[in-house]
């Protein structure tokens, strides 16, 4: 199995900046990607970033030229780097990882991983 453990949320004002980090640990054999979700009150999770296991990110537009996504597999972690950040980037940001790991009873098998979700929210 695959733990995720997500830190550096909290509430910042408008124009601020925020850092986040995810540390994946377990009984991995390959990371494929990883990346950062988030969901607002009301509405659907949304892809923000996501780091391939070549290194390429990719960004939504609402992000681009604000946040940037670094780390990956060669650490087994992902940060995320949040800058002049706006009230409508509050939400709850969810780390992901595309893995190949152990499980008991499976063998290794590949699938997606989720971190138990941390809050950001901008507000003067």
């Amino acid at each position: 199995q695959v733990q995720l453990v997500e830190s550096g949320g909290g509430l910042v004002q408008p124009g601020g900046s925020l850092r986040l980090s995810c540390a994946a640990s377990g009984s991995i054999r390959s990371i494929y990607g990883m990346g950062w979700y988030r969901q607002a009150p009301g509405k659907q999770r949304e892809l923000v970033t996501r780091i391939t296991s070549g290194g390429t990110t990719n960004y939504a537009d609402s992000v681009k030229g604000r946040f940037t996504c670094s780390g990956g597999n060669r650490e087994n972690t992902v940060y995320l780097q949040m800058n002049s950040l706006r009230p409508e980037d509050t939400a709850v940001y969810y780390c992901n990882v595309d893995a190949l790991a152990y499980i008991s009873g499976s063998g290794y098998t590949r699938k997606d991983y989720w971190g138990q979700g941390t809050q950001v929210t901008v507000s003067s």
